[in-house]
């Protein structure tokens, strides 16, 4: 079960860098649109980005799945957990509208400052559940 973990944690890491990064295209797409720049490079990459990480997303859930299955679910925070995670779920399929919406109309509707503060939930979200996984605390 050790390597199972290890790989949950693995994917989960590199799940995380990409919803990290993916909201600060967004605000490099919407500031240089309203420059005047070429921002037609950022829309590939978002897209390439949020296939990629939807794959690593995959992977993560499935590892941790298959741990659920291997220790049971036991204990509150795991629940608290699973919560966090559907939010997590939640926003990463909000970042993938946003990639269909740069691709199709070329735009997005909100300012660079909007998805800047956007750029924090999942850095709170993952708090709480490492909290919530290393602590325990119910």
């Amino acid at each position: 079960m050790l390597w199972v973990k290890t790989l949950h944690l693995l994917f989960v890491i590199s799940w995380m860098a990409g919803i990290f990064y993916l909201p600060r295209i967004f605000v490099h797409f919407v500031e240089g649109q309203r420059a005047g720049e070429d921002v037609r490079r950022l829309i590939i990459m978002a897209k390439k980005l949020y296939r990629f990480t939807t794959i690593i997303m995959v992977i993560a859930i499935a590892s941790g799945f298959w741990l659920w299955l291997g220790f049971g679910f036991t204990g509150g925070w795991l629940h608290a957990k699973l919560t966090l995670i559907a939010l997590l779920l939640l926003y990463h399929f909000w970042a993938g509208k946003r990639v269909q919406q740069m691709e199709s109309q070329g735009q997005l509707e909100h300012t660079g400052v909007f998805y800047r503060w956007m750029n924090e939930i999942p850095l709170v979200l993952l708090i709480g559940i490492l909290i919530l996984v290393v602590v325990k605390p119910f």
